[in-house]
């Protein structure tokens, strides 16, 4: 049971929803060292003030806002807890849209919420709400030093808080270029019936980090002395004949899905 790293209310209307909150993702990265080249001694970090030519450690670093040049301020914990404003501790509901109106571009992490003993009912109430108009929430919430828009949405028996990237943290999409030619009807009515071949149920338990397994595979391969043989990148080349590659996909789908009903 993941552990709550913030408690705060949701701020519904003239409705408080007291509730606690938890990371809902996991990162699972494999971890590398920097290590001396010489003799793969993994080096002592060291921080040096060239001021007074002296070495500390990270215990003796204090926050420091540069507000001119070679200018700071210290900023402690308690500033930060002080900063007035009240999505500090609450997780302010501004309006009720469509989910489907929130582009996924603005997606970024999640969190579970849990409601507190005296906001089971409200809370409750909120999510049967937002589940019977089919809205999602847009709100505000501070954590982690920073005051985040958020998506709040019913999510199995809770509710869950999708962190959100304010339009301007968006870089702008590149421009592409018009097409030069436009499909044929033949060739749009194959690549629609590849993809309704292809089309399926979301199940992500289907889905693995390959990368990651692979990246496993070689780190075992290594520590028993075998050589590893990188893949061969695929030619860049283009689809010379684009009617007969979509034929020969749909063909090759088609045997996979049948192949799959026989097993």
């Amino acid at each position: 049971m993941p552990k709550a790293f913030w408690k705060g209310a949701i701020s519904f209307g003239l409705v408080v929803i007291p509730v606690s909150m938890s990371v809902a993702i996991r990162e699972r990265p494999l971890r590398f060292n920097y290590l001396h080249k010489k003799d793969l001694v993994k080096p002592s970090q060291v921080l040096h003030c060239p001021e007074d030519d002296e070495y500390f450690s990270v215990k003796d670093t204090v926050r420091g806002y540069e507000y001119a040049k070679g200018q700071y301020i210290v900023i402690t914990d308690k500033d930060f807890e002080a900063v007035p404003i009240k999505t500090t501790r609450s997780i302010d509901l501004q309006a009720f849209v469509g989910e489907d109106e929130i582009d996924p571009i603005f997606f970024f992490d999640s969190h579970y919420l849990e409601p507190q003993p005296l906001g089971e009912k409200p809370f409750r109430l909120l999510r049967e709400a937002m589940l019977s108009t089919g809205k999602v929430a847009v709100a505000k919430v501070t954590f982690a030093r920073k005051e985040h828009l958020a998506c709040l949405r019913p999510y199995g028996n809770g509710l869950i808080l999708h962190s959100m990237r304010y339009p301007g943290e968006i870089v702008p999409a590149p421009e592409t270029p018009e097409p030069k030619s436009e499909s044929s009807k033949a060739e749009l009515d194959m690549a629609q019936s590849l993809i309704k071949s292809m089309a399926q149920p979301f199940d992500p338990k289907q889905y693995k980090d390959e990368y990651r397994l692979a990246l496993e595979k070689i780190i075992d391969a290594k520590l028993k002395g075998k050589k590893i043989e990188p893949p061969k990148a695929p030619p860049e080349k283009e689809t010379a004949d684009l009617m007969a590659a979509l034929e020969a996909s749909l063909a090759k789908s088609k045997e996979k899905a049948t192949a799959g009903k026989g097993k």
